[in-house]
């Protein structure tokens, strides 16, 4: 073949992986140029896994639908309006925020108690949506290994009761997306494109200012929080600032001190109240979680219940109290914190899978199995689907337990739920058929 041939077939290969930039219009190499439908289903699949992985959703119906109100209103001014856009507050203390494929969209209660107005907040949600607009999360995972596996997550169904080959593959999907850091240029393009959108939507560019100077007092302060939260994933650098700073100045000078484009502090305010209320409670959580990743459970502990006694109506942190005492051997009260977490907030995979495990303990399968199969479908994990074959098996579910003690055994064929599973799936092998 000549040279002239081989030009030709490398220039057909390069061609066929092109896509076009829904945001520049210019057509870029990609690995896959995936559609828009199958964008909107892997986010759709992803996304709730991320939100479990980052403590479940804030509880707050007011705040979210103010959070969702500004959200969609620099939604409907972006490049691709009519994404099902989706806004969720977090409830993890890191300061941060993340996008998904498709248009889902999540903000930390972290990052959140730590702006000032409703303009700072639609230059954080702005920049999002400049990610999603621009595809960087597709991006990101052609830039990595898991673009087969998020198509794989695309052509399989699931059932949700089973800890699944598509169960893992969207948890390792979910996983990637909040790990995966965007490039400078990424950061760029978001920053701008969300101040675009911001003007649009009638915010004053000052807030992206404001919000820029504020994560550089951060970045100097080197505060872990911030450091492990939204600059591992969002780098920020004081040119970066500049450069917002400047892209401001040339376009948009004549908002900065224009009425009609405002912070919306006191709508702010308002909205925030509650949650500031709740700001000292989850402190007292932070520094709980710290004594039990030091192996203190009894400080943890103790920290944990002074949490409760501040903000009594906070789910996350009867769970993590429940969660502690079943560590700790306290069975019956961390019954009554477990259950108390499910009843304020049902959609928390962790308060269901203390539960079930401990109406497991209690002999009482059936309950136990209701538990663990609504924290399978929240979030499937190998310890909800052990225990969950083991209800299975208690409730005369010979079959159901079978096939997912294979799953769990072929999951983790090395780990001691694995093996575990892997004896049980054994001894139920003729049972398991019938």
């Amino acid at each position: 073949m000549g040279i002239h041939s081989l030009f030709s077939v490398l220039l057909v290969v390069l061609l066929s992986g092109c896509a076009i930039n829904p945001v520049t219009g210019k057509s870029e190499l990609a690995l896959y140029s995936m559609p828009e439908n199958e964008e909107i289903a892997l986010g759709k699949k992803a996304f709730p896994e991320a939100v479990q992985r980052m403590q479940g959703e804030y509880n707050d119906p007011g705040l979210k639908n103010y959070v969702t109100a500004i959200g969609m209103r620099l939604a409907k001014v972006s490049h691709r309006p009519d994404l099902p856009y989706v806004f969720k507050v977090v409830n993890d203390s890191s300061p941060n925020a993340f996008a998904v494929p498709g248009g889902n969209i999540a903000i930390t209660r972290g990052l959140l108690v730590a702006l000032e107005n409703e303009a700072q907040l639609a230059a954080v949600l702005g920049h999002e949506v400049g990610h999603v607009t621009a595809k960087h999360s597709v991006q990101n995972l052609q830039r990595g290994v898991l673009l087969n596996i998020g198509l794989q997550v695309l052509s399989i169904s699931s059932s949700g009761t089973s800890y699944s080959a598509l169960a893992r593959q969207a948890g390792q999907v979910a996983g990637a997306l909040l790990e995966s850091s965007y490039s400078r240029e990424e950061e760029r393009e978001a920053d701008r494109l969300g101040i675009d959108y911001m003007v649009k939507a009638q915010y004053s560019p000052r807030g992206a200012v404001e919000l820029q100077e504020f994560f550089a007092k951060k970045s100097g302060e080197g505060e872990p929080q911030w450091v492990q939260g939204l600059f591992r994933t969002h780098p920020f650098s004081r040119e970066r600032m500049r450069d917002n700073q400047e892209y401001i100045d040339s376009n948009y000078s004549w908002a900065l001190h224009n009425e009609t484009y405002g912070s919306g502090e006191g709508d702010f305010k308002r909205a925030m109240a509650p949650l500031l209320k709740t700001s000292e409670a989850y402190n007292d959580y932070d520094k709980a979680r710290e004594k039990e990743q030091a192996k203190d459970l009894a400080g943890a502990i103790g920290l944990y219940e002074q949490a409760v006694r501040k903000a009594p109506q906070q789910a996350l942190l009867q769970s993590a109290l429940g969660m502690a005492y079943l560590k700790n051997n306290s069975p019956d009260q961390a019954k009554k914190s477990l259950s108390r977490a499910v009843q304020l907030d049902g959609e928390y995979y962790e308060s269901h899978f203390g539960l079930g495990y401990l109406y497991l303990r209690e002999n009482n399968p059936a309950l136990a199995k209701e538990h663990l199969q609504k924290s399978m479908k929240l979030m499937p994990t190998l310890g909800s689907a052990f225990f969950l074959a083991e209800s299975y098996e208690l409730t005369g579910e010979p079959a159901k337990a079978h096939a997912l003690y294979g799953q769990v055994a072929g999951a983790d064929p090395s780990g001691n739920l694995g093996r575990s599973a892997a004896a049980r799936y054994r001894a139920l092998g003729g049972a398991g058929r019938r």
